[in-house]
């Protein structure tokens, strides 16, 4: 009888190398080799530097003239609107070092600030001592006046736009809208009121005897410009 074969006995599997494992994902947070920490290159903060944004007038850059006049917009100036009892006055001038004016059209002025009567109780303050970047600082007159009794203020520095016109023509220029009586002997050097310069209320002020000043709101600031610059090609005889 033949031998009897045995069954082969069944191969094992071959062994299969294990795969590397994957690297891990780098976190968000984790630093990459050969890139740059933005945080880290920011410049850090520091305590005492400012904005750099500027509150710019819509007049800014801009310049016109005519026959004997020239139109130019004044600089950054702060600006108050004062209501005050009479007996507050006193109170008022040691805190400012000038007396409010009490007639219409008077004006008082003292080291670069200058009180306009525009009513009985209502008057405009003018400070040209502030520097341009002062726009985010208290106002030194505000905080003069802080102490007084009997005042109601409002800071409007930023709500107004100055306008300069100055030459031999700028009566003619500015009576070419103006219902005022602006002849020297009836608005003299100093005068200041309020009134209109065609559809605008502005107030107005004769700060020489060819030189006048325009404080008007922000929003009617190119309407008057464009007003005197118009005026100013043939102004008035």
């Amino acid at each position: 009888m033949a031998d009897e074969k045995k069954p082969a006995k069944p191969r094992a599997a071959p062994r299969r190398k294990p795969a590397d494992p994957a690297p891990a994902r780098p976190s968000r947070t984790a630093k990459v080799a050969g890139t740059v920490d933005a945080k880290a290159m920011a410049p850090a903060a520091s305590a005492t530097t400012g904005p750099t944004a500027r509150r710019m007038s819509p007049l800014d850059g801009r310049y016109a003239g005519g026959p004997g006049v020239t139109l130019t917009p004044l600089g950054y100036r702060r600006r108050l609107s004062l209501h005050a009892s009479a007996e507050s006055l006193p109170g008022i001038g040691a805190a400012l070092g000038l007396d409010l004016p009490t007639r219409p059209k008077a004006t008082t002025v003292n080291e670069g600030i200058a009180a306009l009567w525009l009513g009985p109780d209502e008057w405009l303050l003018l400070d040209d001592r502030a520097a341009p970047g002062d726009e985010g600082e208290p106002g030194t007159m505000s905080a003069s006046l802080a102490a007084v009794p009997g005042i109601s203020m409002v800071d409007v520095s930023q709500r107004n736009v100055g306008i300069a016109i100055e030459g031999p023509a700028a009566e003619a220029i500015v009576a070419a809208g103006c219902p005022q009586d602006l002849r020297l002997r009836s608005f003299p050097v100093g005068a200041a009121s309020r009134t209109v310069l065609s559809k605008a209320e502005i107030v107005l002020r004769r700060t020489g005897e060819e030189r006048f000043e325009i404080e008007c709101w922000r929003s009617f600031a190119d309407y008057v410009w464009t007003f005197l610059e118009e005026a100013a090609r043939a102004p008035a005889v």
